[in-house]
């Protein structure tokens, strides 16, 4: 069956439709984004939940907020309900609605002011956290609420749900910073807040304004029923919030704040645009000792001693999490810091913070724990061991794998995923083991697995119960197990919901609140919303409205993703995995994952994106009857094709366009936590697309290129004198769509000396006389596997390759060039490229039979053998391992070589030189060792090596030759790799692209690192 056209219902309600064309004629500024793509990127977040907004609109000022607000206001549009978005990363539908989502993170990220004097900083509400925390690090300063999901969650969403996290029990929630705010109202008008007199309070109550009216229903609600407030909240380092009516008046002061209300109301009174934030210096001294224990319990039950011991944060990680996170990128960089010499397995990790102003306060702090320490290892009371850490960039590695521990809890094998709906309730610290043995049995009860990590030292434990959504049964569990575990935390004093905000567990908060505050939030409610426009039915409704909450019983993902078959969902496996984590939308430039979304902040074009697109094609595909996990065995003619062109009314294109921004670095399949391989899933979807759809003449060079290539490096002047000139350039660009394509080698490979002092496979075949190569006689030898990029656009690479074999007394052998089908896959020629695969896996196969190492010099292709031959040949791939140089180097090589070069007396100052190295993003993902190897080969020959943390050149095979990405392949190298090397002295980059792009983009010729290593060895 050939793909359908999908036309999903999709048609905007009248009274939005008005709105939105009444908006387009203000001097609203931003982006209105009403495809069904964009709402559906909206749809989820990192919850259980999905709701498909009317359209997402991204203000591209504060006033733009204004604009909407104002809009809103009028008697024409009092129909219109909103739903304020950050981030995304909330874990209980925060800010998911089926009405309109305010999208604040796309332009309002700027930090406004910096007052180091009077500490504090001003921000609007759509800046990341640590983008914030970037921008203070100069100056020494933090802020210090810790979320983790800090390198993508905005401080928005972290001011609407009072975010908190690691080291609250020392620097507090969200709202102990926040100094003043500035909010629109639906009143349409802009509300600034910050701590006033009581009897400035009763003054502005009295007018009759909007404001008069929030202060009069104030002074009511927190002032007057302060006894009340006082008996009803617990005391807790993470208070009740939404609203916290505790907080919003200061007895001691007599002051009323409305931004201790707005904090925690999670977009329902107000939508915040700008904060006026206290910031705190960064410690001088800091320490983290990592206690391992034989068990959980005991690893909660030690926390409230580690605690008095003056600690400024305890996190804890369960078995569950450690045992994904020894599977994970992550964990190359924290095992030795976390794995101890015990017998004892390690069942649970206690990570003890230590900060102080002075070495010789922190020095007591630490001897004091380590002898305590020593006593419970002694004692064996579940202590097995610890280790100190000191070094920043080892405690932020630690750090790194404890924020991870969210995602990888999603990359759990089989069909039940621990997830998130009663992972973040508080109890007293002291009774928290208690607790969570309850907790247990009651999950044990359900016959449920489930992961634990969390802030002990604060009483917080995430719990994830693991249920498959897909089963209605499983589903069902979630109100079961929501009501037990609410009646669970009540009987111990706690909160249902300590850091991670209401959302669609509104309903229970009448049960924590009580009848009469309750109805105080309602009368709140209805004096900033009394039509219950936003965010409705979240946290309470206005007073006497008739309105419902929202309910743990809302639609959820798994309603949607059970209509795909299974055996079509194993297909496309990790991209139904996907649990919105978000890691994907780091702030941080250097970051592998993931460019299309880094250069172009639109979500439709980062791996969650393309997931939840994913997932509703097949859904869309499924309902129409073509099974996608599939290939297409047919398509229509090419007249057809053609002809379709013109159906533009189709989710196939709205799929397309976010699959044609994907760069194929496979980052994702190896930096997200549940592995969402977007490059394989792209290969597939455009399989099926251009079964109906024709292909731009692009694709097919790209995909023979690899065959053309061998007969064009005869003629490599003459070909490089066509391609370069006026006419080839414009042909080329104009009717391929392909630019700035590099120069064939001159001479060719085959004509330089190294290589016809090179064995050919047939003369290795003669010699060897049929025996294979024993272990000895392996490591000299090296089978050369040859790539269309190096072989023939940069032969001079190749060549100092055959010439460091030699150096090393290493007899090379090239193997016959044979099209790898890397481009085939990219661009979705299945069939074609599971041909290739097939014929050069076989050649493959007899070099490995006659035991010859084989090295790679391009990272993309090497890589490509183990991953995609793997998944489309199976066991015909065979067991052949095709190494990178530095692999080579380091594990056939014999050792003895490289230390036979190092030289007694120093060496010349130019080999001295520091080298920065500059990885090719897929091998520093795939292969995360590859810098520290790199560091290794070039220690032994005297020559220090510095990796440096990049994100993607911006050409990434073909993508940056393309003429309709060359702004964005610029504007990415312009992010990452421009300012590493306008600083670098000696830069050596590993990938043939980066290379390129450094050649195109700036004229700078960058050596790869074998090419220096053969320079100081000559």
């Amino acid at each position: 069956m050939i793909l359908p056209t999908l036309s999903p219902e999709q048609t905007l309600q009248p009274e939005y439709e008005a709105f939105i064309q009444a908006l387009e004629r203000t001097a609203f500024s931003g982006d209105i984004d009403l495809t069904y793509a964009g709402r559906l990127i909206a749809s989820t977040d990192n919850s259980i939940y999905q709701q498909l907004p009317q359209g997402v609109v991204y203000p591209r000022t504060q006033e733009d907020v204004g604009i909407v607000m104002a809009l809103a206001a009028q008697a024409a549009h009092q129909q219109i309900q909103f739903s304020p978005r950050g981030g995304g990363t909330g874990t209980n539908g925060q800010s998911l609605t089926s009405w309109l989502v305010l999208d604040l993170s796309r332009y309002l990220t700027r930090v406004l002011e910096i007052n180091i004097e009077e500490g504090w900083v001003r921000v609007e509400s759509g800046l990341v956290k640590d983008a914030l925390n970037k921008a203070l690090a100069p100056h020494g300063f933090f802020f210090a609420p810790d979320t983790s999901t800090s390198n993508r969650c905005t401080l928005g969403g972290m001011i609407n749900t009072d975010a908190s996290g690691q080291g609250s029990l020392v620097y507090g929630k969200t709202s102990d910073h926040i100094l003043e705010l500035a909010s629109y109202t639906l009143h349409g008008t802009r509300l600034t807040t910050r701590p006033i007199p009581l009897k400035q309070a009763r003054e502005l109550a009295q007018l009759a304004t909007p404001e008069g009216g929030i202060y009069q229903q104030v002074i009511k609600s927190c002032v007057d029923l302060r006894g009340e407030v006082v008996k009803r909240f617990p005391p807790l380092n993470r208070f009740l919030t939404g609203y916290d009516l505790k907080h919003a008046y200061d007895a001691d002061s007599e002051q009323v704040d409305l931004s201790r209300l707005i904090a925690g109301s999670e977009g329902t009174l107000a939508v915040v645009t700008e904060a006026k934030l206290n910031i705190t210096r960064i410690p001088r001294h800091k320490v983290l000792v990592n206690v391992t224990y034989s068990s959980f319990q005991s690893a909660l039950r030690h926390a409230p001693a580690l605690v008095e011991a003056q600690a400024t944060s305890v996190e804890t990680i369960d078995s569950k999490v450690l045992d994904l996170a020894r599977n994970d990128i992550v964990w190359h960089g924290v095992k030795d810091m976390l794995e101890s010499d015990s017998a004892t397995p390690m069942d649970g990790i206690n990570m003890v913070e230590f900060t102080a102003t002075s070495e010789y306060a922190l020095e007591k702090k630490l001897t004091s724990l380590t002898s305590m320490l020593d006593d419970s290892i002694r004692q064996q009371n579940g202590v097995i061991g610890y280790q100190i850490c000191d070094d920043p960039a080892s405690i932020g590695r630690i750090y790194a794998m404890r924020k991870k521990a969210v995602g990888l809890l999603g990359a759990t094998k089989g069909a039940r995923k621990p997830i998130a709906f009663v992972e973040d309730t508080a109890v007293p610290p002291e009774h928290l083991a208690d607790y969570i043995s309850e907790f247990r049995d009651l999950l044990d009860a359900h016959q449920l697995n489930y992961g634990m990590f969390g802030h002990v030292d604060a009483g917080v434990l995430h719990v994830r119960p693991a249920l498959n959504m897909q089963d209605p049964e499983d589903e069902a569990l979630v109100r079961t197990i929501s009501d037990q575990v609410v009646a669970l935390t009540a009987k111990y004093k706690g909160l249902m919901w300590g850091e991670h905000g209401k959302g669609f567990r509104s309903e229970y908060g009448p049960e924590f609140f009580g009848e009469l505050l309750y109805q105080e939030l309602c009368k709140l409610k209805a004096v900033f919303d009394p039509l219950n426009r936003l965010n409705p039915g979240k946290i309470c409704t206005p007073y006497q409205s008739q309105q419902a909450l929202v309910s743990v019983d809302a639609t959820k993902r798994g309603w949607f993703d059970r209509q795909i078959p299974l055996a079509t969902q194993g297909v496309y496996q990790t991209a139904m995995d996907c649990n919105g984590n978000g890691l994907c939308f780091n702030f941080d430039k250097d970051t592998p994952m993931c460019p299309s979304y880094r250069v172009t902040g639109d979500r439709r074009y980062s791996p969650k994106g393309r997931a939840s697109l994913l997932r509703e094609w097949l859904r869309l595909t499924s309902l129409a009857g073509l099974d996608a996990g599939i290939e297409p065995k047919a398509r229509a003619s090419w007249w057809q094709r053609w002809r379709n062109r013109k159906q533009t009314d189709d989710f196939n294109h709205e799929v397309k366009a976010s699959m044609d921004e994907c760069l194929a670095c496979k980052a994702c399949g190896s930096q997200c936590p549940v592995k969402v391989d977007i490059p394989s899933h792209r290969a597939r979807f455009l399989a099926h697309y251009h079964s109906r759809y024709g292909r731009p003449l692009k694709d097919y060079l790209v995909k023979n290129i690899e065959h053309w290539l061998p007969r064009m490096a005869a003629h490599p002047r003459l070909i490089n004198s066509l391609m370069g000139g006026r006419p080839g350039r414009w042909v080329s660009a104009e009717l391929l769509g392909y630019v700035d394509a590099p120069n064939l080698s001159v001479p060719a490979l085959t004509r330089r000396d190294a290589y016809r002092k090179a064995l050919s496979w047939q003369q290795f075949l003669e010699l060897r006389q049929g025996n294979a190569l024993n272990e000895a006689e392996q490591s000299h030898f090296v089978g050369i596997v040859q790539d269309p990029f190096t072989s023939f656009y940069e032969a001079e690479l190749v060549e100092d390759l055959l010439k460091l074999a030699a150096r090393l007394g290493v007899q090379a052998v090239i193997l016959p060039y044979r099209a790898n089908g890397k481009a085939a896959h990219v661009k979705g020629f299945l069939a074609e490229f599971r041909q290739l695969a097939r014929v050069q896996a076989q050649q493959l196969q007899q070099a490995a039979d006659m035991g010859l190492p084989l090295v790679g010099l391009d990272a993309s292709t090497v890589l490509c053998y183990a991953d995609e031959y793997q998944q489309f040949l199976g066991a015909e791939r065979g067991n052949f391992k095709v190494k990178l140089v530095q692999q080579w180097l380091q594990e056939d090589v014999d050792e003895s070589i490289l230390r036979d070069f190092i030289k007694p007396v120093p060496a010349p100052a130019s080999h001295e030189q520091p080298v920065d190295l500059l990885l090719h993003c897929t091998e520093q993902t795939e292969l995360p060792q590859s810098g520290a190897s790199w560091q290794q080969i070039f220690a032994k020959v005297g020559v220090e090596c510095r990796p440096l943390q990049t994100g993607c050149c911006g050409m990434a095979g073909t993508y940056g030759h393309e003429a309709e990405h060359q702004a964005k392949s610029k504007q990415l190298y312009a992010m990452s790799w421009q300012p590493k090397l306008a600083s670098s002295e000696k830069p050596l980059a590993t990938g043939f692209s980066c290379r390129c792009q450094a050649q195109r983009v700036e004229q700078r010729r960058l050596q790869h690192p074998l090419q220096h290593l053969l320079q100081v060895l000559s």
